[in-house]
């Protein structure tokens, strides 16, 4: 396998830290709202690629996190008038309603900050000790010239950042290019005991707390899409390999932007597009299906003639399917030279789809072998009143195979495709308790207790758990009386 790494700017051998392992850490949402397009091809495309590393037979281990505190959290929540952490709470079950919605497995680990302030703490302690950082009247700032390697992911020099940079103006910067590890508490803001007095993380220090935590040093991927380059991901780097003297990340991989109709996402120009706004007006399956016809480095448009393409795709893959459950119940036990070809046919798409999967992850080569496949497999069956069993089998396990990694349709608890798309009517179920959550949590600040235990008995009665945290409230679905 050869990765793109965009540390050294070529294609490289992948040689995993530890042998037969994987260790990845994906840079998730700022939950402030719901995720839009350009989440949703980063989530689905490092979701493909922890697919593709299992399906080679490694053992993964996959962390994404949230990004629970924030300027942009705080904003949010004093324009609705509601707590930042229940603000946070309801857009993390967002995602999971959206990723869930577009087959993106769970994460083995998903941290929040807010739940790692300790960790956080303690790497700026150590950050300061070893003279990479300096406090200014309760903030925490990192010293970017102390850092001599400051600059190699970008490939930016620190005269260019400061020249061209919008660099934030701060008085208590000794360089305008030093960056927040910890910023002093203001007026109504959340906020953590720490040694420099009551305040929050700078966004870039939790990333390094976090992954440090669950991966360790030296870890294998770490992804995430191309604007996190310069500052978030460089900055990254720099101070966590400040602090632990030794390389942090092996393989950097980035995705490409996402336009729509060749014009960049921005809110000035009103064309932020949240995925569950697509997800009304388009299955899900065609939805991931697009995101990976494209090489997940180069640029994605996104406009209803591509859509429409995708979905004459996915009709295409549905199709075959269909024909070989169709044949499944006709096929016999016999077989000869026409049956050999195509199986030996299904062995040289294999190759084709690992080839190309192997090489920097190139979905859109891989999509190529799947519908040659599909185009053969077609031939096949409505050219023969009685198929061979061994085709019909052989053709359904490697599509099988095939949407393990690719993700497009949802699995059964063997593995195999499930045909039945996500109902609107679950997509409302989740709005419906994202809104009584809501509710319960408006009485609960009223004091109305007896309507906050009734939503909470409620929903108990439902099979939904309901748990008060410091972090804010979080549900779980209750089978058989366990947690689930």
């Amino acid at each position: 396998m050869e990765l793109f790494n965009t540390l050294t700017g070529r294609k490289e051998k992948f040689q995993p830290r530890d042998p037969g392992k994987v260790a990845i850490y994906v840079c998730g949402p700022t939950t402030y709202n719901y995720i839009h397009l350009g989440n949703a091809r980063a989530m689905v495309v490092f979701d493909t690629i922890r697919r593709y590393f299992i399906y080679k037979g490694y053992r993964v281990t996959y962390v994404q996190n949230f990004t629970d505190i924030d300027d942009k959290i705080i904003n949010r929540a004093r324009e609705e008038g509601e707590d930042p952490a229940a603000l946070a709470a309801k857009y993390v079950r967002a995602y999971f309603a959206d990723a869930d919605a577009l087959h993106i497995r769970r994460a083995d680990v998903h941290p929040k900050v807010s739940e790692h302030i300790p960790e956080i703490i303690a790497l700026i302690e150590r950050l300061i000790d070893r003279g990479y950082a300096y406090v200014a009247d309760g903030d925490v700032y990192f010293a970017v010239r102390k850092f001599p390697g400051y600059g190699k992911l970008s490939k930016r020099s620190l005269d260019d950042m400061l020249a061209g940079a919008r660099v934030e103006v701060d008085p208590k910067k000794r360089d305008p290019l030093d960056f927040a590890l910890w910023k002093a508490s203001r007026a109504g803001e959340p906020y953590w005991e720490s040694p420099w007095g009551r305040g929050r993380p700078g966004w870039h220090i939790e990333c390094s707390a976090m992954s440090l935590k669950y991966l360790g040093t030296g870890f294998d991927i770490h992804g995430g899409g191309a604007d996190l380059i310069f500052p978030h991901h460089e900055n990254e780097i720099a101070q966590s390999e400040a602090a632990t003297g030794e390389p942090f990340v092996r393989y950097w991989l980035h995705n490409g932007f996402i336009t729509i109709r060749e014009e960049k996402m921005s809110k000035s120009l009103g064309n932020i597009t949240l995925v569950r706004d697509l997800l009304r007006r388009y299955p899900a399956s065609a939805l991931r299906l697009f995101l990976l016809s494209t090489h997940y480095r180069s640029p994605l448009d996104f406009d209803t003639e591509k859509m429409e393409a995708a979905q004459r795709g996915l009709a295409r893959l549905k199709n075959c399917l269909v024909l070989l459950d169709e044949a499944g119940s006709r096929a016999v036990d016999e077989s000869g030279p026409e049956e050999e070809a195509f199986l030996g046919r299904v062995e040289e798409l294999r190759a084709a789809f690992e080839a190309a999967m192997d090489d920097d992850f190139n979905t859109a080569l891989a999509l190529a072998a799947v519908y040659d496949l599909v185009s053969e497999t077609n031939n096949y069956l409505h050219n023969r009143a009685r198929p061979a069993r061994a085709v019909v089998m052989r053709a359904r396990e490697q599509l099988d195979a095939w949407n393990a990694v690719l993700g497009i349709f949802p699995e059964d608890g063997e593995g195999r495709i499930v045909l039945e798309e996500k109902q609107l009517g679950d997509e409302l179920a989740a709005e419906l308790l994202d809104l009584l959550l809501t509710v319960r949590q408006e009485a609960r600040r009223r004091k109305d207790f007896a309507v906050a235990d009734r939503i909470r008995d409620g929903l108990k009665e439902l099979g939904i758990l309901i748990e008060d945290t410091p972090q804010g409230v979080r549900w779980k679905r209750i089978v058989s009386g366990r947690g689930s």
